[in-house]
């Protein structure tokens, strides 16, 4: 093939499209406004009641102008990085005869993070047809050791004509008399897809919850990455301040900031702090594990001290790594707390664990009653009729998950305490381009959310309905899940 060199780089910069300052739409009928995104026209929808009090929308939106590109990886395997880092990149590629050019990228400010700009070294253009050129290019650089991929210039997240692909479930309180409720499937250890969620719950409708925890043993994945109760039941600790959607007796729904207070107290007086609830343990920790679990707990050396839930009483120490009997539940303790475990929880005497869920807000303790199911969720969206995305407090203040388009799960609550369920499937070049946070929290905004919160997207993003996904989830079929939020009948 032809090249050319080219002597210096030009930057070109790409920014986000701009945040309205109010919502628009505060009922829960279905806007009759433009779509928020891509050229500003009323949407094309098709409207089916699921039940009454519940409609289920599909939306499309927007045409695809847009091709693909091949984007340098940096040495640190991402495709951004500073501008001395790209400079150097493009230097390499235009060293082995390519053309390379500079792009300039900005990381859009959330509520808690200021914006960052990043760089990234781009080579070609080719039509939605002309993937094959793309990948050509990447394996031509391979040859010269330059890491590279093939780009969709629609996933970028800045202006684009689209398309969009959504579904929109909406709740009317007023109508619908049912309950809404969390499921994390027959264990908290296990992964489940939305639908055998659903079927397990008889749901009428449902969406995946929030984040997993992929970064442990495989059998412990289901774990969710955050607070988790499910009837009252605490079955996962939260990461103090991430935003999590609250239901209490049964549908009245809130999104807000938690965190949660776990105490060991032994029948000698003594308290200590538990640090995580069905999860591996790291050194120096307590963790508790509740017959929920759903899987042997790891046989990682501790000590573990087995406990009658109904009488509080300590029924066996052992070495940890066993099983968590119903009607049980084991204190797991690593390092010094496997020492305060042997100190005092010795067999026969007694052991209460006390749970508490704090509202952040209100800095008062959220009942844990059995009507009662909390999700951490992932990202804060919208507060108050207002984009506010708290990217990072909840851990998500990256190029990736800001500005980079993904499918999305998200859910809002109206003004009039109605629900929005949507998913914007992505990762479909041509079809369907998915939403960059910003986008999502306009999304929300723009069906009339007040307050509204990210679920876990990508892949895992799925919507049923009567045990039956009704969206594409990007994987090609249902990804196995941490959680999920379901709607059930009364």
């Amino acid at each position: 093939m032809s090249r050319r060199i080219v002597i210096g780089f030009t930057v070109m910069a790409l920014a986000a499209t701009a945040i309205p300052a109010e919502a628009d739409q505060a009922s829960l009928r279905f806007p009759s406004s433009a779509f928020p995104l891509g050229t500003g026209m009323v949407p094309v929808k098709k409207q089916r009641s699921v039940v009454p009090g519940i409609d289920l929308f599909n939306v499309v939106h927007g045409k695809s102008t847009q091709g693909w590109t091949v984007s340098v990886m940096m040495p640190n395997g991402h495709d951004a990085g500073g501008l001395a880092t790209a400079q150097a990149q493009a230097a390499a590629v235009e060293a082995a005869g390519f053309a390379p050019g500079i792009v300039q990228v900005v990381q859009p400010a959330a509520a808690d993070a200021p914006a960052v700009e990043r760089y990234m070294v781009r080579l070609g253009l080719w039509t939605l047809k002309q993937r094959a050129k793309a990948d050509k290019m990447v394996k031509d650089l391979k040859e010269y050791g330059i890491k590279a991929k093939a780009d969709y210039l629609g996933d970028d997240g800045t202006e684009t004509t689209g398309p969009w692909d959504m579904r929109v479930l909406m709740v009317d309180p007023k109508v619908f008399k049912g309950s809404f409720r969390t499921s994390v499937g027959k264990s908290v250890a296990a992964r489940e897809t939305v639908s055998s969620m659903s079927k397990l719950t008889h749901a009428i409708a449902g969406v995946n919850g929030g984040f997993f925890n992929i970064h442990t043993a495989k059998a412990l994945q289901g774990d969710p990455m955050g607070v988790s109760v499910v009837g009252g039941r605490l079955l996962s600790e939260a990461v103090p301040g991430r935003t999590g959607l609250v239901i209490t007796e049964g549908r009245k729904a809130r999104i807000t900031e938690l965190k949660t207070a776990v105490t060991a107290i032994s029948s000698d007086g003594t308290k200590t702090p538990i640090q995580g609830i069905n999860r591996a343990a790291g050194p120096d920790e307590l963790v508790l594990y509740t017959e929920e679990f759903g899987a042997k707990t790891l046989a990682d050396g501790g000590i573990e001290v087995v406990v009658n839930a109904a009488q509080g009483k300590v029924v066996n120490v052992r070495q940890a790594g066993g099983v968590v009997a119903r009607g049980n539940y084991v204190l797991h303790g690593t390092g010094l707390m496997a020492l305060w475990l042997q100190e005092h929880a010795l067999e026969t005497w007694t052991m209460k664990v006390d749970n508490k869920v704090i509202d952040l807000r209100t800095q008062k303790a959220v009942p844990l009653a059995p009507d009662t199911y909390v999700m951490g969720g992932g990202v804060g969206l919208v507060r108050n009729g207002r984009v506010r995305i708290t990217a990072l407090a909840d851990g998500q203040a990256s190029l990736n998950m800001m500005l980079r388009r993904h499918p999305r799960t998200m859910v809002g609550i109206t003004k009039s305490g109605g629900l929005i369920l949507a998913t914007v499937d992505g990762r479909n070049p041509g079809v369907t381009v998915g939403a960059s946070m910003v986008e999502a929290a306009q999304l929300m905004r723009w069906l009339g959310a007040k307050q509204a919160i990210n679920f876990d997207g990508g892949g895992s993003s799925a919507m049923v309905i009567g045990n039956k996904a009704v969206n594409r989830p990007s994987d090609g079929a249902e990804r196995t899940v941490g959680d999920g939020l379901f709607i059930t009948t009364p």
